[in-house]
């Protein structure tokens, strides 16, 4: 699966995730693109971006959404915390879902 990380999210989170072709918002030249026109570009190369901003789907129209965003939602944004996430991630992205945010939250 081809995914984005957004620029909050630390590049070196991609390591942990070897079964995917993983590029950052930063390696495709688009740091400070705002993020309505950033899921617009997102949507023309990628299967879905992920991100840490956890205010990103309040701030956009979930009607016109051109791909599904997924959220990692964890104690800090270090990777050692993000790493927790990926199974649960892996798990999302193969559910079939609609163009619509996905959370993703540590298990209690």
């Amino acid at each position: 699966m081809k995914l984005l990380l957004d620029e909050s999210v630390p590049a070196t989170l991609r390591r942990f995730m070897p079964l995917h072709n993983v590029s950052t918002v930063v390696g495709m030249e688009w740091s400070g693109v705002k993020n309505g026109k950033l899921l617009a570009l997102a949507a023309e190369r990628f299967d879905a971006p992920i991100t840490i901003d956890k205010n990103m789907p309040f701030q956009q129209n979930l009607n016109t959404l051109p791909i599904p965003v997924f959220v990692l939602d964890a104690a800090s944004s270090e990777v050692v915390y993000l790493v927790e996430l990926l199974t649960q991630l892996e798990i999302a992205l193969l559910a079939p879902r609609a163009n619509r945010f996905t959370v993703i939250r540590a298990e209690t």
